[in-house]
C-alpha cells in the first residue's frame, strides 16, 4: 500500500483547529491517538505559542509521533522555548540561555501560562523539545521550518551526526560565532536582509525590526521587492532598493530541478497555492484567525493547487 504524507503547518496552540484539521483528512481516534490507515502526518514546527490551547496541540502531536503515527520538526518557538527555559552555566553573563528580556516574555507567555499547573508535564515536553528533528528529507521531498540550506545541512551531519539537537548543544548554540548559531538561524528562523542605513521598521506585531525575511529561491533578484517574504510590507521608499552585489551573495536559490520542499514559519495569507512548482509554505497565519493548512503528499514531483486543505480558525478557538 502506498504511504501517504499530510504535511501540517504552524499550529501555534489552535488544538481544537488542528482536531478539526486531521479529522477532514481522515484520521481518527484508535486508542486515543489520532491515525489514519494509510497515510502519516508531518508537523513543520511551531506547535507552542500565541493560542489558546498549546497544551492540546502538544498532546495530540506527541502522542500521534509516538504511536508512529506523525513526524514533527522543531521549530523557532519550540527552541526559543527551551532555551528560555534552561539555566545558563556559571560565568555567563545571563541566568538563562534566551534572555528573559518583554519581548521574548510577551512570545511564550501563553506558553507557560497554559502549562503553569503542569509543571512535570512541561519539564517532559522541554526534553522532547529539545530533541526534535531539524530537517527530514525522504526520497522524494524534504521538510524544514524556515529554510533549505543543502550546505549547511551537509556541515551539521559531519558535524553532529544525524538532525538532531542534544541538550548539551544547547550552550554552544547562543554563541553567534559559532557554526551551530548560524545553522540553527538559518534553518528556523530562514534568510534575511538587513535594512540599509540603520533603518528598521513595526511589524504588524508591534515588534521594531531592523531585518526583513527574504525568499530562498529568487531567480536572479534585482532590487528587495524581488526576494521580500513576510506579511508585513517593506518601508515604500525602500521597496525598488536594489540588491548590491554583497547582499546578492547572501542570498541562496533552491533550484527549480530539486526534490519539493516543504516548510511553515512565514505568515501566509490568501488561500493556499504552491510557491514554486516545487516549494510549499504551509503556515498560513492560523493563530491571527487564518488558516490551518495541509498539503496531502504522494508521489508526485510538481505540487498542485488541489492538494492543499485547511481550516480557517474561528474565534471560538480564542
Amino acid at each position: 500500500m502506498h504511504q501517504g504524507y499530510d504535511l501540517i503547518g504552524d499550529v501555534h496552540g489552535c488544538g481544537e483547529t488542528l482536531i478539526q484539521l486531521l479529522k477532514q483528512m481522515g484520521y481518527s481516534k484508535v486508542n486515543g491517538v489520532y491515525q489514519h490507515r494509510h497515510r502519516k502526518a508531518i508537523f513543520v514546527g511551531d506547535l507552542v505559542d500565541r493560542g489558546p490551547n498549546i497544551r492540546l496541540a502538544c498532546n495530540i502531536v506527541r502522542e500521534m509521533v509516538e504511536a508512529g503515527n506523525a513526524e514533527v520538526l522543531m521549530g523557532n518557538h519550540e527552541y526559543n522555548v527551551v532555551m528560555y527555559c534552561t539555566e545558563a552555566p556559571a560565568g555567563m553573563r545571563q541566568p538563562y540561555l534566551r534572555p528573559h528580556t518583554k519581548r521574548n516574555a510577551r512570545i511564550i507567555e501563553q506558553t507557560l501560562d497554559q502549562f503553569a499547573n503542569h509543571p512535570h508535564e512541561f519539564n517532559d515536553f522541554l526534553q522532547w523539545f529539545t530533541e526534535l528533528p531539524l530537517f527530514l528529507e525522504y526520497d522524494h521531498f524534504r521538510v524544514v521550518h524556515a529554510c533549505w540550506d543543502q550546505a549547511m545541512i551537509d556541515e551539521f551531519i559531519a558535524r553532529y551526526g544525524g538532525n538532531q539537537l542534544q541538550k548539551e548543544m544547547l550552550v554552544e548554540s547562543v554563541n553567534t560565532d559559532t557554526f551551530l548559531f548560524k545553522f540553527l538561524d538559518r534553518t528556523l528562523r530562514g534568510t534575511q536582509l538587513k535594512l540599509p542605513d540603520g533603518r528598521s521598521m513595526t511589524a504588524k506585531d508591534g515588534f521594531v525590526r531592523q531585518f526583513f525575511r527574504t525568499k530562498f529561491w529568487a531567480d536572479d533578484p534585482q532590487r528587495y521587492d524581488d526576494v521580500i517574504f513576510q506579511p508585513d510590507p517593506l518601508p515604500v521608499d525602500l521597496q525598488f532598493h536594489p540588491l548590491s552585489d554583497h547582499e546578492k551573495k547572501q542570498l541562496l536559490h533552491y533550484q527549480a530541478d530539486e526534490r519539493p520542499l516543504f516548510f511553515g514559519h512565514y505568515w501566509m495569507a490568501g488561500i493556499p497555492a504552491p510557491v514554486t512548482p516545487n516549494i510549499a509554505c504551509l503556515d498560513y497565519s492560523a493563530v491571527k484567525y487564518g488558516r490551518l493548512v495541509a498539503y496531502r503528499m504522494d508521489t508526485e514531483a510538481h505540487l498542485q493547487r488541489n492538494k492543499f486543505t485547511w481550516v480557517r480558525v474561528e474565534k471560538q478557538e480564542r
